[in-house]
């Protein structure tokens, strides 16, 4: 589930929001079912307990926390139940409503604009493949026939350094260049190695650290995207 986040976190998420939500829907997923994105809702005044929307490629999940954040009530739909969806902007944020073919409407209001679309782009995406199933399987054909195009060449490179190793000897001795060459790609290795300590708590914990300090202009975005990538990989 951890490992799902890279695709999911953006700037408009707290990633312990999104850890707390996805660690309560980790027994609730059936059997190849995958998450496609959550929206947390964000209302202009302190929302400690927010409602938050899930899409699997399988069904629409509203989660709304009860009893002061101790338990919550989810609600699901399967995408076949699902009639349409639809997304509103205002000033303070847009609201994501669906309707079901039983005329039931539901909508999740004070969205982040970003999070709203990218609900409605994927509940898009999955109504399309309930109406037209052959274009999802020609889609995946394609990425297969597609996809072992590059291992042949890399095979060659691989055996073109072997066998000049092997064939001279004094090739191997490394020269001044080689040498400022394993240098330059060691440093990064060790800042990832010092990441890689890190448990999934202290790894959300710093990425929390890094966005407080964009929002405060203490660093730029340019800069918060590279510490956040480094990040996400460890997640």
């Amino acid at each position: 589930m951890i490992d799902n986040l890279k695709k999911i976190l953006n700037e408009d998420q707290d990633p312990k929001a999104i850890e707390k939500i996805t660690a309560k829907l980790e027994n609730l997923l059936m059997s190849n079912e995958e998450v496609g994105y959550i929206a947390v809702q964000k209302k202009p005044a302190v929302t400690i307990f927010p409602d938050s929307i899930v899409v699997t490629n399988k069904r629409i999940i509203l989660c709304k926390p009860k009893n002061l954040g101790l338990s919550m009530e989810f609600i699901d739909y399967d995408w076949d139940d699902i009639a349409g969806s639809f997304v509103k902007e205002g000033i303070l944020g847009a609201d994501f409503t669906f309707t079901t073919n039983s005329d039931l409407t539901h909508t999740v209001d004070y969205l982040p604009k970003n999070q709203a679309r990218k609900l409605y782009t994927y509940a898009k995406e999955q109504l399309d493949l309930l109406k037209n199933p052959k274009v999802a399987t020609s889609i995946v054909e394609e990425v297969k026939a597609e996809a072992p195009i590059e291992s042949p060449v890399q095979e060659e490179v691989v055996e073109e350094i072997q066998t000049e190793e092997v064939t001279h000897f004094a090739e191997i001795m490394p020269t001044p260049n080689d040498v400022i060459r394993d240098t330059e790609v060691e440093a990064p290795i060790s800042e990832e190695k010092g990441l890689s300590h890190l448990s999934q708590d202290e790894l959300f914990a710093k990425l929390q650290n890094y966005k407080k300090l964009l929002d405060n202009g203490l660093i730029l975005q340019g800069e918060y995207d590279r510490l956040k990538g480094e990040i996400l990989k460890y997640l």
